[in-house]
């Protein structure tokens, strides 16, 4: 899926100097690399430093379809003719607008490689069905983001590959700054965001659970969301928290009864 994204004011709360990082990347011309578990502010961070460098950005939210022919170009059927269609990547890197790759260790290797002319000193991109070089514009900038943690033994990036960026981790946010997060994102009273983020923390130290991947700021979001708009507090706990984090009734119902606890 390939979004393409104008921002207007996302609203992002620092916890260390990665707003800094990210302004020195942008100004000497390095790629970016976030790492991170899901939600945990990666893509909000990036629309913010666009907002806040005044640059279109390009969403790609990469999967295990996504190529190199979806990122370039291709050529299609326009009438009688065969016209070619610029891709993101090809149209950011002529626009001179940042490109995002989400979860980029998702995609297909081919993506890799046609990136890694734009993350070295060339900042040129090579399109092979034109036979053309392309250079980047003066402010094109490359993002990519990825989960460590949930692509361990299945995918990674290649050391080729990482040390090409300047990488930034993200990780779940201290209590007193993620009740920020909700008060700010949803307007719900801080007693119940405090008593949200514990619920968060306290699954999140659950390791014997063994859960693929645990409470995400973002469900904390929803959940305060669909409280403040007048949704029971167990229940909005139960299904914003509690129902996406597994399908084993067992542990279900263990979490439902350790939530019910605690809200």
């Amino acid at each position: 899926m390939l979004v393409e994204t104008l921002i207007d004011t996302p609203y992002y709360h620092a916890v260390g100097k990665e707003i800094d990082v990210f302004n020195q990347a942008y100004k000497n011309k390095i790629p970016f690399l976030l790492k991170g578990p899901t939600g945990t502010g990666k893509s909000r961070f990036v629309e913010f430093m666009a907002h806040q460098l005044d640059k279109k950005i390009i969403t790609i939210s990469c999967h295990e379809e996504t190529s190199s022919t979806d990122l370039i170009g291709r050529f299609i059927i326009k009438g009688a003719e065969t016209v070619w269609l610029d891709g993101p990547l090809t149209t950011a890197v002529k626009e001179g607008a940042i490109i995002y790759l989400d979860e980029i260790a998702e995609a297909r290797p081919d993506v890799i490689v046609a990136i890694h002319s734009l993350t070295d000193h060339r900042r040129e991109l090579f399109i092979d069905k034109l036979g053309e070089t392309v250079k980047a514009h003066e402010d094109f900038m490359l993002v990519a983001s990825f989960n460590p943690g949930y692509q361990r033994g299945f995918k990674e990036l290649k050391p080729s590959t990482r040390q090409r960026f300047i990488a930034v981790s993200f990780d779940y946010p201290e209590p007193k700054i993620e009740t920020e997060i909700l008060v700010n994102e949803t307007d719900i009273d801080t007693d119940t965001a405090k008593k949200l983020v514990a619920i968060g923390n306290k699954i999140r130290n659950l390791t014997e659970l063994g859960l693929t991947e645990t409470v995400s700021t973002r469900l904390l979001v929803d959940a305060a969301k669909i409280i403040h708009s007048g949704l029971p507090k167990r229940l909005s706990v139960h299904v914003a928290i509690v129902e996406p984090l597994t399908d084993d009734l067992q542990t279900l119902e263990a979490l439902k009864d350790l939530c019910n606890l605690m809200i």
